[in-house]
């Protein structure tokens, strides 16, 4: 039976409402669907956490982007919430940078002008968890930024008193839009290919290589833990790929998948960098059929040799001065 409920994760704070079936997936699991965070499964004992531990507004609203981000329910899954993911998103939660979120508003209203044919009349309450950003209403200064570079239209007449409607990508918005669709722009981050779930390969890339892209070139470096959207996984992934400026492939672990993501980003002429464990280079190289291509080693005993060879081959590869 379907009850009309508060989200557990972000507490309906930005509208909408919640729908859950308890019991619907076993006895210790209920599931729910938030017009805000979309559709997820919440364990009891995960459920009992949020309640003893409740997370500020801001981690909410990241909790509910990243919701969006991980569930695929365009391929009818629903995102089960474990512990370790809730405690992850809380305790390294960061919002993509406004560029990005720019970029995501603009594919998001390209995307459902193209779908309806008609002008979006106002943005969803949900757009926040779907772009990434904390406040509804720091979307809405987004849009109204972008009407301004005359990358939207929207209704002249609210536009004065803050008033987002009548909403439609303008002809430079639909370039930018179209050059993204055919993977000629290129946006302000790198895309990542690796073995998820490596405590080591985690961390080091959390801490270590991830702001080594950010503070040595001023570009953000995501992974597939960490995209906007929902769909079918598969899909999106292309999509991060084609509009990255560069990507970073560790081979440590022979991954078929991080292979495959480096060799669709080669194919699409993008700079490709990769990385692998020292010793596991050292000993068994990889694939020959990059062996000879520019591999940066990375110890966890060494990681500021590791960052200045990774910010100099980056710097190198992208043309940077």
């Amino acid at each position: 039976m379907t009850n009309i409920t508060g989200c557990p994760l972000c507490l309906n704070t930005e509208g909408g409402s919640c729908r859950s079936n308890p019991g619907l997936d076993g006895p210790y699991t209920s599931w729910f669907e938030c017009d805000i965070c979309g559709m997820y499964q919440l364990p009891i004992d995960v459920h009992r956490y949020i309640k003893g531990s409740p997370p500020t507004p801001y981690q909410r609203a990241f909790i509910s982007h990243k919701v969006r981000t991980t569930s695929s329910n365009g391929d009818k899954k629903t995102l089960t919430i474990t512990h370790g993911m809730l405690k992850s998103w809380i305790s390294k939660g960061t919002f993509p940078s406004p560029a990005m979120q720019a970029e995501n508003l603009i594919r998001f209203i390209g995307d459902e002008v193209s779908r309806s044919g008609e002008n979006i009349i106002t943005l969803p309450r949900h757009i926040c968890a779907i772009i990434g950003s904390s406040r509804y209403q720091s979307v809405l200064d987004l849009a109204k930024e972008l009407w301004e570079r005359r990358l939207l239209r929207i209704d002249p007449r609210g536009a004065a008193t803050g008033l987002i409607e009548d909403i439609i990508l303008a002809l430079d918005g639909w370039e930018r839009y179209e050059a993204r669709k055919r993977g000629e722009f290129e946006g302000k981050y790198g895309f990542i290919a690796m073995q998820f779930d490596d405590p080591d390969l985690d961390v080091f890339v959390r801490d270590v290589v991830k702001p080594a892209v950010k503070d040595g070139i001023g570009y953000e470096l995501v992974d597939m833990r960490e995209v906007a959207q929902s769909g079918v996984i598969d899909n999106i992934m292309r999509v991060r790929i084609r509009d990255s400026a560069f990507v970073i492939a560790d081979l440590t672990h022979d991954n078929r998948g991080a292979y495959w993501e480096a060799g669709y980003a080669e194919g699409l002429g993008k700079s490709v960098i990769y990385i692998c464990e020292k010793t596991k280079f050292e000993d068994a190289s990889t694939h020959f059929d990059t062996n000879h291509c520019t591999t940066v080693p990375w110890s966890r005993s060494d990681p500021d040799g590791f960052r200045q060879k990774l910010i100099a081959t980056l710097r190198r590869s992208l043309d940077l001065s």
